[in-house]
């Protein structure tokens, strides 16, 4: 399928080596390995964001990892829909969820931010609620801990076991959205 349009393709994260292991950077280790497999480098953008424009097939994409801060992720995404002429249904963030088990994944299009601060942000950004979601499960904290500790801490080290599988197979289904469109995605992915 060749297409003309371009993607923009946002992993969700917190800049610094301090969050790089947490369950809230999911969204950035899944656009490091797309990245990866197209043998591509994340390049400083003046959006605030790291870049990285490529071709999957042929479809224009561009993968980004915002600089700033999960809940000011909105500015810089915006600021990227606008430099690429990106249609905003045409974004697809990649982010943790922790209403789904870990490791499970859903895509779908629009919908509420549901608590996560990221989407919060984009939504009020954009202007709608209107894009693509990978939804990475991370699943629920036990006991008292608060989810917003939760998402802020590493993999433990039992999730850390299989966490490369669950990341290629986030990085498979947002490719196949890309290339093949939402429906065929969500058939061979969502669970």
């Amino acid at each position: 399928m060749v297409d003309t349009g371009a993607w923009l393709v946002v992993g969700l994260g917190n800049p610094g080596p301090g969050y790089s292991g947490n369950r809230h950077n999911v969204g950035w280790l899944v656009v490091d390995l797309i990245a990866q497999r197209l043998g591509a480098r994340f390049k400083a953008h003046k959006t605030r964001s790291d870049v990285v424009e490529a071709r999957l097939g042929g479809t224009r994409m561009v993968l980004a990892k915002p600089r700033s801060y999960m809940n000011e992720t909105g500015g810089p995404v915006a600021g990227l829909r606008d430099f690429f002429k990106v249609p905003t249904e045409r974004i697809l963030a990649v982010h943790d969820e922790l209403d789904l088990p870990y490791g499970h994944l859903r895509l779908k299009f629009g919908g509420g931010d549901n608590g996560h601060n990221g989407l919060r942000s984009l939504r009020r950004s954009l202007g709608t609620g209107e894009f693509h979601r990978a939804r990475f499960g991370i699943g629920r904290p036990s006991g008292q801990l608060d989810p917003s500790a939760y998402v802020l801490r590493d993999f433990s080290a039992a999730e850390r076991k299989d966490l490369d599988y669950h990341v290629d197979r986030c990085a498979d289904a947002v490719e196949l959205l890309v290339t093949e469109g939402l429906e065929r995605a969500q058939n061979e992915f969502n669970d």
